[in-house]
């Protein structure tokens, strides 16, 4: 019943985020304009799009990396992983100026994982295992990570261009720019297969080897999946750093620690907190509007 309220709930959020903007549409389908039409499809619609593949991937990507490392506060935020993709994001600015976006992500998704493998391998340097040290240790990474991307940034004078992707924006979302999201569609059903093996290497190297997992084989590709989805988001709506980490806590709460079970309960409150936030973004630019005129 829970799920089906969350579902219900979804769908309502979903169906009103059409409707408001800036540029309000008339309730009446039949009734709209050309320009209306232009606005559904090529701004309404792919913002819809895109909240429901990035919020689903981050959060997703979140509760793997949380069972991978056997810890609650790691996320693509607290791991760095999404400062190694915006600093991939540089690079690819940097170096392949008039390269495609398809280019642009395959640099920001390698980026992404060699963040990963390098907070996986200081992890098990580190002989604390302390829950709040280990995300200090990816909060540090990450920092380090992010201050040679500014300085850069700054020397080629490209901060408006990285500023973009600091922060989570579906505001510019239009057709032609989300698309890349569709990527991720892959990696989501990837994930959901390989569930149950990330749950079992949660439990530790020991126990995964004598069930017969290839514990080294599964971190990878959970470490890819991750990385993978992380630069599809960030090089298209940018970072978003608590869905990762508040959403799947939430979940593993009321649910326990089946990843497997876990997965769709876990994308699915996250669409409720981006279509939230859009709504009340849009109720004030249209206050705003309203003010100046």
């Amino acid at each position: 019943m829970k799920r089906l309220g969350l579902i219900f709930a979804f769908l309502c959020l979903a169906a009103v985020s059409l409707f408001i903007g800036v540029e309000k549409l008339p309730i009446h389908i039949a009734t709209w304009t050309n320009h209306e039409l232009d606005i559904f499809l090529f701004s309404r619609f792919p913002r819809l799009v895109s909240i429901i593949i990035a919020g689903a991937g981050i959060s997703i990507s979140g509760m793997i990396m949380q069972s991978l490392t056997q810890n609650k506060f790691v996320s693509p935020t607290t791991a760095g992983t999404m400062d190694a993709a915006r600093l991939g994001v540089l690079v690819s600015l940097l170096f392949f100026t008039g390269a495609s976006l398809f280019v642009k992500m395959g640099v920001a998704f390698i980026f992404a994982l060699l963040g990963s493998l390098v907070f996986m391998k200081i992890l098990d340097s580190i002989s604390i295992r302390d829950t709040i040290f280990i995300p200090l240790v990816g909060l540090m990474f990450g920092s380090i990570l992010s201050s040679i991307t500014t300085f850069f940034a700054l020397r080629f004078d490209l901060v408006q261009n990285i500023s973009s992707w600091l922060s989570g924006d579906f505001s510019m979302i239009m057709k032609g720019r989300y698309e890349i999201l569709y990527l991720s569609i892959p990696m989501l059903i990837l994930a959901y297969l390989y569930a149950d093996k990330f749950t079992v290497t949660g439990l530790g190297e020991t126990f995964a080897s004598n069930l017969g997992l290839s514990y080294r084989a599964v971190m990878r590709i959970g470490l890819i999946i991750v990385a993978f989805i992380t630069a599809t988001v960030v090089l298209t709506v940018g970072m978003i750093p608590f869905l990762g980490l508040i959403v799947p806590n939430i979940i593993s709460i009321m649910r326990g620690d089946n990843l497997q079970k876990n997965l769709p309960d876990t994308a699915l409150p996250v669409q409720l907190f981006c279509l939230d936030a859009i709504l009340s973004g849009a109720s004030f630019s249209i206050h705003m509007k309203s003010r100046s005129v």
